[in-house]
């Protein structure tokens, strides 16, 4: 072999090195975000919204967070617990993904919070409102941009009791965490005010055969229903509900999910229902048009609260981040960013409380025509009790 030989050789593996480092380094520099959502079943819609509103978020930043390009990897949990974590540790151990962010379902989101914190993993959650995400299982590296199960629904009971005087209820939900959470955070709620819940009246996930408890409900004549269905399960619930001829004799409250994003296929069917939630279709602040807009223009859809919290997860993310300097080994410093930040979000502006759970007004929402207008403050500034919590 010739020297000149050697040398060209020599000089096409040393490029060759260069080239791979360099392309090592652009890897590293990417911040990579598992996004494990429902993409398929009852649940699609939210996932695929939840992803358009981070995604916005990201793109409004230019592509990047803290100087760092964001590298996306998808999981459909298809909201199914038992693969849960098998799925979120694909995305840990194989992928070995920055952050997390999901989910929808919180059987799903429970197995994920202890897959994070075994693992230490940066997990945002942009819907779930498992109470012990933020209660028992809550963490420095553990965040949620949403709600808790217990925020969304006590407020209700309190206005069901207080503001309109009925005494008795019944509630229906699906037979699992974030029904059970709600329904007996509406029962708290309605209780304290001198109301009393006759029955709490469940079906297993996702089932959406209602007769028997529609049935079961027009026999007991109680003043007010508490519902929580969301997606498809919601849709067919209020449907079936107004066609048992019970919204004419009686009235059917909700958290928001029972009205959100599914106005349009319940038409006449949801009109003058009330429903609590953290956000509202006609809130006319500043900050929620520019959103909506952009949101309409980028998707040629209207937004709803799962794009707001898909929103405020990338918002969240980037404020623990810039104060890392993009550096997510730092979670005490990213945590304590976050907790002394206040968001600028479509919803209004909220503060993190020190389970990482928002601080946030819950809207009295009345559905009007296809949109859920608010029609005042059920409970202002509302913290999770984050009952379990040890952080």
């Amino acid at each position: 072999m010739t020297n000149a030989t050697f040398t060209r050789r020599s000089a096409i593996a040393l490029s060759a090195l260069v080239l791979a480092a360099g392309a090592n380094a652009q890897g590293v520099d990417k911040i990579k975000v598992g996004l494990m959502l429902p993409f398929s079943g009852t649940y699609t819609a939210l996932g695929v919204a939840i992803e358009n509103g981070f995604k916005l978020y990201v793109d409004e930043q230019g592509g990047k967070l803290a100087g760092r390009e964001i590298e996306f990897i998808k999981v459909d949990d298809e909201s199914d617990p038992a693969k849960a974590t098998e799925n979120v540790n694909k995305l840990i151990r194989r992928d070995k993904v920055d952050v997390i962010v999901g989910t929808v379902h919180s059987g799903v989101a429970m197995a994920m919070a202890r897959a994070a914190k075994e693992s230490n993993t940066l997990l945002i959650v942009p819907n779930a409102g498992s109470d012990a995400v933020t209660g028992p299982m809550c963490g420095q590296n553990i965040f949620r941009s949403s709600f808790s199960n217990w925020q969304s629904s006590y407020p209700m009971g309190t206005v069901a009791a207080r503001q309109d005087g009925k005494k008795t209820a019944m509630t229906i939900t699906w037979k699992y965490a974030a029904g059970e959470e709600m329904t007996n955070a509406f029962k708290e709620g309605f209780e304290k005010e001198g109301g009393k819940v006759v029955k709490q009246l469940t079906l297993p996930f996702p089932n959406v055969e209602f007769q028997a408890l529609l049935t079961e409900i027009a026999s007991a004549k109680p003043d007010a229903v508490f519902a929580f269905f969301a997606g498809g399960g919601a849709v067919k619930f209020v449907k079936d509900y107004a066609a048992a001829g019970l919204n004419k004799t009686i009235p059917l409250y909700g958290s928001g999910f029972l009205t959100d994003g599914t106005l349009d296929a319940q038409g006449e069917a949801a009109q003058g229902m009330f429903t609590t939630l953290h956000y509202a279709d006609n809130l006319e602040l500043p900050k929620d048009k520019s959103f909506r807009t952009a949101y309409a223009k980028a998707f040629k859809l209207q937004p709803d609260v799962y794009a707001v919290q898909g929103y405020d997860a990338a918002q969240i993310l980037r404020t623990g981040l810039d104060a890392v300097k993009g550096d997510v080994s730092k979670k005490a410093e990213f945590a304590a960013a976050v907790e002394k930040a206040k968001f600028d979000s479509p919803r209004g502006a909220f503060t993190m409380s020190k389970s990482h759970n928002p601080v946030q007004d819950i809207y009295l929402r009345k559905v009007d025509g296809k949109e859920n207008k608010m029609v005042g403050i059920a409970a202002k500034a509302l913290p999770d009790p984050a009952r379990g919590c040890k952080l």
